[in-house]
């Protein structure tokens, strides 16, 4: 399925979580068979970046400390990261209606602004994502990201849990509680 389904050659000779998941260095190349999923063990800082709010409002992601951060790189011209939306945003939902401790934040690296991320989140019937923009791009030299989509599940101390490296299908019935299970 989505986050947690590993391969089973090499897994059997890493210390494995509970999910059956090989624990892999900081900055290991992403698992196979995984949807690109790079776990991040020990838990590592990101570099500072500050985004934009739709009212143009410098804000850093420090700020949301306190919460599990589902942090999505992405724009609006990359078919990749369309496709994924409508799963993001249907996750985004249903993270929002319960007690779940994790916030997702897509950063759109649109220069045209909030108003091009809200035609577009209007165009694809997207209802349940925030608006937040990197229109410079900062997080690509910051992060040091091959690409886009690019998400970080980033815990309560604002430290990355894990990396996803390309477009994730977020629709599965479980990925909520998986996402929490890294977390944990």
């Amino acid at each position: 399925m989505l986050i947690l389904a590993a391969s089973a050659a090499g897994v059997a000779q890493r210390p494995v979580w509970a999910d059956g998941v090989a624990q892999r260095p900081a900055r290991a190349e992403p698992l196979h068979g995984v949807d690109n999923l790079t776990l991040l063990v020990p838990a590592e800082a990101l570099p500072e970046l500050s985004v934009q709010g739709a009212d143009g409002a410098a804000r850093r992601l420090a700020e949301f400390a306190g919460r599990g951060v589902l942090l999505n790189l992405w724009a609006t011209w990359c078919a990749p990261c369309v496709a994924e939306m409508p799963a993001l945003d249907a996750l985004a939902a249903r993270l929002a209606g319960g007690a779940s401790p994790i916030t997702v934040l897509p950063v759109a690296m649109d220069r045209g602004g909030a108003a091009v991320v809200r035609a577009f989140y209007d165009s694809h019937h997207l209802t349940h994502l925030p608006v937040w923009l990197d229109p410079e791009g900062d997080a690509l030299t910051a992060f040091k990201l091959r690409g886009i989509p690019t998400t970080f599940l980033l815990d309560a101390k604002g430290l990355a849990r894990a990396r996803w490296e390309g477009p994730i299908d977020w629709s599965g019935a479980d990925v909520p509680e998986r996402l929490a299970r890294l977390l944990a």
